[in-house]
């Protein structure tokens, strides 16, 4: 695909389509679709970044995470996976001997189920992930939940009003939440607002909560809030969190574990 150097808004609008076909793209990447030089696709990703349409990365561009637009597992599983294995490893050991545990969807709340199903305490764990249930039924000492509802395609997950009504009636000793984004100003946010609602409820319904998620996470906001940063007792992330950025979030009351 080529596209006409003076159409402005049309390459753009093609950039923006390649990277969240590819999930991530390089600045040579998008010289070779879209066919213009490398100092145009950095002042196209400068304006796109800016606009909210994709977010700039070292050496080119990751989708933003917005009200339209979500990675899929898949992509999340081959991104930083070194860092969400030492996230997950360090979660399990955060949350100690626990009874009672909500365990939010995506691909590192999937890394902690895999290591959860390793102990040998039993733990009644309620999740909407298919892939985290498969992983932790594995354990027989384990109770295992999974919210009924929707299947969202892209992260094998559950959503909708039977997931509401069931965490209605439960209360939990921890939960491990991610999401699509978190700052200081706007605390965590979501590009679907009703699984932002179920997050919520969860987080009213928790004793201890835990966020969990790579530093590409920090700074960066999506669609719809569920949660304020001091909702949280630790945030516990990887050591591409500068430790600037680190000590302004924990000026708002939780731990920041940089792992």
């Amino acid at each position: 695909m080529t596209v006409r150097r003076s159409d402005h808004a049309e390459r753009r609008r093609a950039i923006v389509e390649a990277v969240r076909g590819a999930g991530r793209m390089s600045v040579l990447d998008l010289v070779g679709v879209i066919g213009v030089s490398a100092e145009t696709i950095r002042r196209d990703l400068a304006v796109l970044d800016r606009t909210g349409l994709i977010s700039r990365v070292h050496g080119g561009a990751v989708p933003f995470e917005g009200a339209g637009y979500e990675t899929t597992l898949s992509y999340r599983s081959a991104h930083l996976v070194a860092e969400k294995r030492r996230i997950a490893r360090a979660v399990v050991e955060e949350l100690g001997v626990v009874q009672s545990l909500f365990l939010d969807d995506g691909y590192t709340p999937l890394l902690v189920a895999q290591a959860l199903a390793e102990a040998d305490w039993p733990v009644t764990v309620v999740t909407p992930s298919l892939p985290a249930a498969a992983a932790l039924a594995a354990n027989e000492r384990h109770t295992v939940i999974v919210l009924g509802g929707l299947v969202r395609e892209k992260i094998l997950s559950t959503s909708g009003h039977w997931v509401r009504e069931i965490l209605a009636d439960l209360v939990f000793e921890a939960a491990v939440l991610g999401s699509n984004g978190i700052t200081v100003e706007h605390g965590l946010t979501t590009p679907d607002p009703a699984v932002s609602t179920v997050k919520a409820m969860v987080m009213a319904r928790s004793r201890r909560r835990l966020f969990v998620g790579v530093h590409t996470k920090f700074g960066v906001n999506s669609f719809a809030r569920f949660a304020g940063v001091a909702d949280f007792d630790a945030l516990i992330t990887d050591r591409g969190l500068a430790p600037f950025a680190a000590r302004r979030f924990e000026s708002l009351g939780p731990r920041v574990l940089r792992v």
